[in-house]
């Protein structure tokens, strides 16, 4: 058996540049990963199978699934699995989950499989599967472009606590609809996530170069998304920013006792709510062998 954690990401920046000529649209971002994460296992089989803790993501349209099944087509191995992901990051959220699962999986079954691909194609088989799966291979600090799979890793925060909100807020189509609803006037060159990246690098962070421009366009994509930031903002949260596309919202605070304060407020108002911490973890770092 082969185990592994997959986990959660925030954007710190999140800018579109532009649409492409392929459909997609250029971005630039700064990733971080945060020590939510969900727990894979990982057993050999005669054929590949994904059975979750949350059932509806069970089966053949989960990530993981089409991850070892690209890496049976990029091996040439015929291996099989028996794929076990003990949820915990919030689906649909804008924090990664499915991309970090596939990405844990690649590594895992490279592993498992004795496959022994170098790290450079398995970053190209999950770039196949989606563009925040790269960067999952890595975890850390990285800046994104391209579609936010062009990665470069910056010099790592040091350890910050965030309180992470993630609202049961579903709306199917979530991303495409997003994106379309963003016009011309929201696209911008990059300054902004070059601004933080630069200031990272110098050991000067500031929670005030955090932009996400979906926050221009999430609050009527979301019902009761603005509600969600004013109990934050009650809570004690200073300033409030979506991650990805949302709908999940997360702020930075001071520590781990200022953390739990805000964090017991919101779960008292009825929010699912967590505390979190930074991590420069990858699966790479997390896989472990286990008895059956």
């Amino acid at each position: 058996m082969v185990k592994a954690a997959a986990y959660a990401k925030v954007n710190l920046a999140l800018e579109v540049l532009g649409r492409r000529a392929d459909g997609y649209h250029s971005v630039a971002t700064v990733l971080q990963t945060v020590d939510l994460a969900d727990q894979l296992s990982f057993e050999p089989a005669s054929e590949v199978s994904v059975e979750c803790s949350e059932p509806e993501l069970s089966g053949k349209e989960n990530l993981a699934w089409k991850a070892a099944l690209a890496l049976q087509e990029a091996s040439g191995r015929r291996h099989g699995a028996r794929i076990w992901i003990d949820k915990h990051i919030p689906t649909a959220m804008g924090l990664g989950g499915g991309s970090s699962d596939a990405g844990a999986t690649l590594v895992a079954l490279n592993r498992l499989w004795e496959v022994d691909l170098p790290a450079e194609r398995l970053e190209e088989i999950g770039r196949s599967l989606g563009a925040d799966v790269p960067f999952f291979l890595k975890g850390g600090t990285a800046l994104g472009e391209g579609r936010g799979d062009i990665l470069k890793l910056l010099k790592p925060l040091s350890e910050r606590w965030i309180v992470l909100v993630c609202p049961e807020i579903r709306v199917a189509g979530k991303t495409g609809r997003l994106y379309s609803m963003l016009g011309k006037t929201s696209y911008t060159n990059g300054q902004v996530t070059r601004a933080l990246v630069n200031a990272i690098n110098l050991g000067r962070f500031s929670h005030e170069l955090l932009f996400n421009v979906f926050e221009q366009v999430a609050f009527d994509a979301f019902p009761g998304l603005d509600k969600v930031m004013e109990d934050m903002n009650q809570a004690g949260a200073d300033f409030v920013h979506l991650s990805g596309t949302g709908p999940a919202l997360y702020t930075l605070v001071p520590g781990e006792v200022e953390g739990q304060r805000i964090r017991s407020k919101l779960i008292q108002n009825g929010h699912r709510a967590f505390l979190v911490k930074t991590t420069e973890a990858s699966p790479h770092l997390t896989l472990a062998s286990g008895a059956n």
